[in-house]
């Protein structure tokens, strides 16, 4: 049975503290309304919080706690990490800073792995400054699909727009090389099964993008999309997944092609995110789709250059608190539907 929604306990990693992330934290829950949707825990610093809402004049009351077991419902709980002092300096890129992004992260995908939160937000992080020998990842993705079960999957989500990837952060020029009918048929069915179990939709219809213009035009432009993408795509569908494609990239977006499908999964990471954020920057999100865990973030950055003016539009965020909240009672649903479906049929 689904809990009651004041009782999933969202917890939030602070990103980088110089950016954005703190301010659009503090405007998403100075709306009182939404602690009738989730219990917020922030993993940070109480002081640092009360410093940043004083600085940008956000009305909101924060409620320090030293573990999870504190949690206060309809409060914006900050669950303290760590006790000394940052020095905060808005729009600047620290690396000092970008440790304590990663501490706040790490504590929460801990709390995510051990059950004590139910869905993760991440606010954004600089990919330069949390680098560390402790911390080589070029971001969240890689370290949650590390640490948590299953094949992670960006999955850019508006609505019902959604955008994955079949390779994400890597060069351009290593692109074809990483095309594998093994890689293909995993991202397929990674975002198969996502539709399936967060998204309730049954018999998911999905648009593969060419990696050549023109998915090229048989041969002429590339043969990845004639010798790679098209036979897998021909044994999947085949095996009863609905796959499609290779779609030509340039027009598919234009044209509205891709509103007939439940998602598209491009084949590199500007191919695909391009066209999204065209379409609905600031009120998309980015799911980590094929984890045991949720996670969810604003589709932005740091935004270091209006860092701390009190000008982020807190949308994206807030959207992916929804997301977050959302794909927990879909999967406790999926759960209770799969795993009793003669009993659920009779009711």
């Amino acid at each position: 049975m689904t809990r009651k929604a004041e009782n999933v306990v969202v917890g939030v990693s602070i990103g980088d503290l110089n950016g954005i992330g703190s301010e659009v934290i503090l405007k998403t829950f100075s709306d009182t309304r939404m602690f009738e949707f989730c219990t917020p825990v922030i993993f940070a610093n109480v002081k640092i919080l009360s410093f940043i809402k004083k600085k940008l004049g956000v009305n909101v009351n924060v409620h320090g706690i030293d573990n999870l077991d504190q949690l206060v419902h309809g409060k914006l709980n900050v669950l303290n990490v760590w006790k000394e002092s940052v020095n905060v300096e808005f729009g600047k890129n620290d690396d000092v800073v970008g440790k304590y992004a990663v501490l706040s992260f790490t504590k929460a995908v801990a709390a995510l792995k051990e059950r004590q939160i139910d869905v993760l937000v991440t606010a954004p992080i600089n990919k330069q400054n949390i680098q560390s020998e402790e911390f080589k990842f070029p971001g969240h993705t890689d370290y949650l699909n590390q640490e948590l079960e299953g094949d992670a999957l960006m999955l850019m989500v508006q609505d019902d727009l959604r955008v994955g990837l079949l390779t994400d952060h890597i060069p351009v020029n290593e692109i074809s090389s990483h095309l594998t009918e093994e890689l293909i048929r995993k991202k397929v069915l990674t975002v198969n099964n996502s539709l399936k179990q967060d998204f309730r939709i049954n018999k998911p219809r999905i648009a593969i993008l060419g990696v050549n213009p023109h998915s090229g035009d048989n041969g002429v432009i590339g043969s990845e999309d004639d010798d790679v993408v098209k036979p897998v795509l021909k044994k999947m569908f085949e095996e009863g997944v609905l796959v499609f494609g290779p779609y030509s990239a340039d027009s598919f977006f234009g044209s509205g092609q891709y509103e007939k499908y439940d998602a598209v999964i491009a084949a590199y990471h500007d191919q695909g995110l391009i066209p999204f954020k065209t379409l609905a920057f600031g009120k998309g999100v980015n799911y980590t789709a094929g984890l045991e865990g949720i996670r969810t973030s604003p589709d932005h950055g740091t935004a270091y250059e209006i860092a701390g003016k009190n000008e982020a539009d807190n949308n994206s965020f807030k959207e992916a608190v929804y997301l977050a909240i959302d794909m927990h009672g879909h999967r406790e649903e999926y759960e209770e539907v799969t795993k009793n479906p003669l009993k659920t049929r009779e009711r």
